[in-house]
């Protein structure tokens, strides 16, 4: 998705607690950033933060890091997390003497921006990433991209490095689900679910909510079904 320049995402990000700026220093212990020892689960590519936000806001017994790569969606990623934990814009940069306030605080969740095709950079075995969350990402069509693409076989192997437990995957696009079927069978990750129509599937993910994203409801409202999977990396 292209996004303008937003000149206040970056000054924002600076100041805010939850940002880091900094995520290769991190690799191998990143449980050290997070106020609470607790598994970790990781959105690569977390676009305007809506789902990341819901989805850290609702099970504050895990801890997320939400990674992507431009700083203007960051941006609106920051300020919509900070809308769905009901922290003030100002609360960022102002002391805070409310009690209240002060318990409104995002704890449980980083972002951090970084080239998700060189993940393992930043993330290693020691941090034992239990999910990753792979949602609409660039489908990448014209064949001389589809290395691009983050469920390519390429990426998959990559992602083994730090994964302990299971990606949870969704799109619109037809080809790219067709085709990364037979990525993650490359890979040597067992596919356990499937679904080529998500909202006719009840509880699809083992029991937890299905968090609609924005691009979720554009592409349902035009009528496009939209396919998901589960895999787990295999031992």
């Amino acid at each position: 998705m292209r996004i303008k320049f937003k000149p206040w995402a970056r000054p924002e990000l600076e100041e805010s607690p939850f940002y880091i700026d900094n995520p290769e220093d991190y690799k191998n212990k990143w449980s050290t950033v997070f106020e609470k020892k607790q598994p970790i689960h990781v959105e690569l590519g977390c676009g305007k933060g809506n789902f990341i936000a819901k989805l850290s806001h609702r099970n504050l017994d895990r801890n997320y890091i939400a990674i992507d790569l431009v700083d203007a969606m960051l941006g609106m990623a920051k300020r919509n997390i900070e809308a769905e934990y009901g922290i003030r814009q100002s609360t960022v940069k102002e002391e805070i003497e409310d009690e209240v306030e002060k318990e409104k605080v995002v704890k449980n969740l980083k972002l951090t921006r970084y080239d998700i095709n060189r993940v393992s950079n930043i993330l290693g075995k020691d941090d034992h990433i239990e999910r990753i969350y792979i949602n609409f990402c660039n489908p990448w069509p014209k064949g001389k991209h589809h290395k691009k693409r983050l469920t390519h076989t390429r990426q998959l192997e990559q992602y083994k490095e730090f994964l302990t437990g299971e990606i949870f995957f969704k799109t619109d696009d037809d080809n790219l689900f067709r085709e990364s079927l037979i990525y993650f069978e490359e890979s040597g990750y067992e596919i356990t679910k499937k679904t080529y129509d998500l909202a006719n599937e009840e509880m699809f993910w083992n029991g937890e909510e299905n968090i609609i994203t924005e691009h979720e409801k554009m592409f349902s409202d035009e009528g496009i079904k939209i396919k998901a999977l589960i895999a787990i990396k295999k031992d």
